[in-house]
């Protein structure tokens, strides 16, 4: 018999960065699970979105959406919360840029390009999602964030003291947030993948190749080796995770 909790069918959920990579699986395995999905991207989806509400009943909607700019974002929101009827139970703040910067070079402005998509970014979208949840009184509203494994160390093959600066920043905000939203019955949580193959990490092909080494398994995970983690977080399967994060890195991060 199937475990009831892990039944998220006809909640409504929104995905930033889901045009590709993570953000794109992880709207994916919310859709496969029986998710409307509305997607926050600056690219077209890479998926076909009119096969996929064919395949599996839902609505989904794709808006080019620059979530470092807060007008931008909040006409997004609007936009959003029209199409769907201002429903919101699952919000997957996972829009992000890495950089491969030296930490004596970087400047103001690459530095803050980083930050205004990685930590601003996925705090006002978190923001602006509780208050969607909050006025339409979701019962089992859950976000999700994305942060990184490099919130945890140094990541040896890169030079991203930045990136994992911006990181360690969402990671760090989780807690509190979810401490603030309990009372609405929103849950806070957030995901720290490892390495993981996508068009972002293709920047780097010389350090893709050795990442393998670096996990207990011996390969570097694909982007929905991540999905189901995300799907999990969204269910009421995970109700006793609040403010958790929880690391996805094949043991990178152990060994």
């Amino acid at each position: 018999m199937a475990f009831k909790k892990f039944d998220i069918s006809g909640r409504t959920a929104l995905v930033t960065g889901g045009g590709r990579g993570i953000g794109l699986a992880c709207a994916l395995g919310l859709i496969e699970a029986g998710c409307n999905v509305g997607i926050f991207d600056v690219i077209e989806n890479t998926a076909n979105i009119e096969q996929l509400q064919k395949d599996h009943g839902v609505k989904i909607v794709h808006y080019i959406v620059d979530i470092s700019d807060p007008e931008k974002l909040d006409e997004g929101f609007k936009q959003f919360s029209k199409d769907f009827g201002g429903n919101l139970d699952i919000c997957v703040p996972c829009a992000g840029i890495n950089k491969n910067l030296e930490f004596l070079n970087t400047t103001y402005e690459q530095f803050d390009h980083l930050n205004s998509i990685n930590f601003r970014g996925s705090y006002f979208t978190a923001q602006l999602a509780a208050k969607l949840m909050i006025k339409n009184k979701t019962e089992k509203g859950s976000i999700v964030f994305i942060c990184s494994m490099g919130s945890y160390i140094a990541i040896r093959s890169q030079r991203s003291s930045a990136y994992c600066g911006t990181k360690g920043g969402v990671r760090s905000m989780v807690a509190p947030i979810a401490a603030e939203l309990h009372k609405y019955g929103i849950r806070a949580n957030s995901i720290s993948p490892g390495y993981v193959k996508t068009a972002m990490t293709e920047c780097f092909p010389d350090l893709v190749r050795d990442w393998g080494s670096e996990t207990m398994n011996g390969r570097v995970a694909d982007p929905e080796d991540i999905a189901g983690t995300c799907v999990f977080l969204a269910s009421d399967a995970s109700s006793y995770l609040v403010g958790e994060d929880i690391v996805v890195d094949a043991g990178v991060t152990k060994w």
